[in-house]
């Protein structure tokens, strides 16, 4: 059996007009691709959440809340409970010991009112930034479906 090797068969090893311009049609499909992803980017988001995670009673609380976007002064931020689903549900992922108190229970409340404590200061911080207006809250179903709950 006869090997014939590229320079052999008479090929220089280059490739077709077809190859080479599939080749850079992808590689500009994937220059635009990156670009779009860095222009996604919101910066300031991130910066404003390096602002939250800075604050020792954010940091020490079970739930970190984050800001998601921030669009024309309106920061949209991530919460445990909305008009959806209330913060005893929130809380009794944030306290599994808390499960099972009935919903009046002296400890609920306290944990009830110490989540609205915590995230009036998320947004405090958040509002006292130049660019920020307002707080939009948004509830956080990623952090519940991590936990088992799912909302329709």
């Amino acid at each position: 059996m006869e090997m014939r090797y590229m320079a052999d068969a008479g090929q220089t090893g280059t490739l077709d007009d077809f190859t080479q311009r599939y080749l850079y049609l992808l590689a500009g499909a994937a220059v635009i691709g990156l670009a779009w992803w860095l222009l996604s980017l919101d910066f300031r988001a991130s910066q404003l959440n390096d602002l939250l995670e800075a604050d020792a009673d954010l940091a020490a609380y079970p739930y970190q809340f984050r800001v998601l976007a921030l669009d024309n002064g309106v920061a949209r931020m991530s919460s445990p409970r909305s008009a959806q689903m209330s913060a005893l549900q929130g809380l009794r992922v944030m306290y599994p010991e808390l499960r099972d108190l009935a919903i009046d229970s002296p400890r609920l409340m306290e944990a009830q009112e110490r989540l609205a404590q915590v995230q009036s200061r998320a947004a405090a911080l958040v509002k006292e930034q130049e660019d920020v207006d307002r707080v939009e809250w948004v509830l956080d179903e990623r952090w519940l479906a991590s936990h088992g709950i799912y909302l329709q």
